[in-house]
């Protein structure tokens, strides 16, 4: 098959009859064969129902339903297992990200990049809650991991499939994708797309998210720079603490026995004692965490979702 185009749905029953109409609009002319994934990840409404009986009348529907609302990274790293084209494009299911714009994505594709990634360039959001802390979130994170993208928060993005099997996800990484995957070394490209303003249902977004994000980024940063050698940077900082921590000891030691000075009423002592334990914890935990990377590295695959029913499915092998 030659494209996957997943789309997570959350409480989406008002867009999804226009958006099924305009996704194969769009991909209908382009001759490539195609699926569309849709993972229901939980919806209270009538999303599962709309989706189901559209998949009745278009074979080339794939509609899987969790158990539960799991959160989007594992809804679409739900869509992934069940994608078997050699490229998947993610978008999300509000009508925002418009489907025209996929064969722009295939095109860069084809330039020779492993990942295309859409800019809203005019984006259509309120610039307070949603545009300026978005741009601020874009500027830090291309900061931090050194992958450079105007819009990490742009669903709607192509990848080659053996780029995408290879990422795993959990937590809420699922904006991190071209950062984690530049681990492989894949070749990543911006493409300007639409954004149209939201036409019915409730975002999913706001500031609410700022914190996660920043604790998403933390562990980005770490999985990027540390994740194979936790020792590096846990041991580091055990290293200096322990270092000033002695250093500290020893000249409390030397007042005490070189120049007799009472030790008494002398909170740096305190604090030397800290430094050191705090030193060897920070040792230990590098260690630990070299350990569990190597069980990590080993284990088998532990998904992050439960599937409740899949229609028109095919069997697929797990990712590996």
């Amino acid at each position: 098959m030659d494209l996957s185009v997943v789309v997570p749905v959350y409480n989406e029953a008002q867009n999804l009859e226009a958006l099924h109409q305009e996704l194969h609009e769009a991909l209908g002319p382009t001759g490539l064969d195609y699926e569309a994934v849709f993972v229901d990840d939980g919806s209270r409404d009538e999303s599962f129902a709309i989706l189901a009986r559209l998949a009745a009348s278009e074979p080339r529907d794939v509609v899987v339903r969790l158990r539960k609302n799991f959160g989007q990274t594992a809804a679409l790293s739900a869509g992934f297992d069940h994608a078997h084209g050699e490229i998947v494009v993610t978008m999300d299911g509000d009508l925002q990200n418009d489907p025209r714009d996929i064969p722009q994505l295939l095109a860069k594709l084809g330039e020779g990049y492993d990942i295309a990634a859409g800019w809203r360039f005019h984006r259509q959001d309120k610039f307070l809650t949603r545009r300026l802390p978005s741009k601020l979130a874009n500027g830090l994170i291309s900061l931090i991991t050194k992958v450079r993208l105007h819009d990490y928060g742009c669903t709607l993005k192509a990848f080659r499939a053996e780029v995408i099997q290879n990422v795993r996800l959990y937590g809420e990484l699922h904006r991190f994708i071209p950062a984690i995957a530049s681990l492989m070394g894949v070749s990543i490209a911006e493409v300007k797309v639409n954004h149209r303003p939201r036409r019915a249902g409730k975002s999913k977004y706001g500031l609410g998210r700022t914190p996660r994000v920043l604790l998403d980024l933390i562990t980005v940063k770490f999985l990027l720079s540390y994740a194979t050698r936790p020792i590096q940077i846990f041991g580091l900082w055990g290293l200096w603490s322990f270092a000033a921590g002695f250093l500290l000891a020893l000249y409390y030691t030397v007042l005490k026995f070189v120049f007799h000075e009472p030790l008494w009423g002398k909170p740096g002592l305190i604090l030397a004692v800290l430094l050191l334990f705090v030193g060897v914890q920070f040792i230990s935990i590098g260690l630990l965490g070299e350990m569990q990377v190597r069980t990590y590295h080993e284990a088998q695959d532990k998904p992050i979702y439960a599937v409740r029913q899949i229609i028109n499915g095919r069997p697929r092998s797990p990712r590996g």
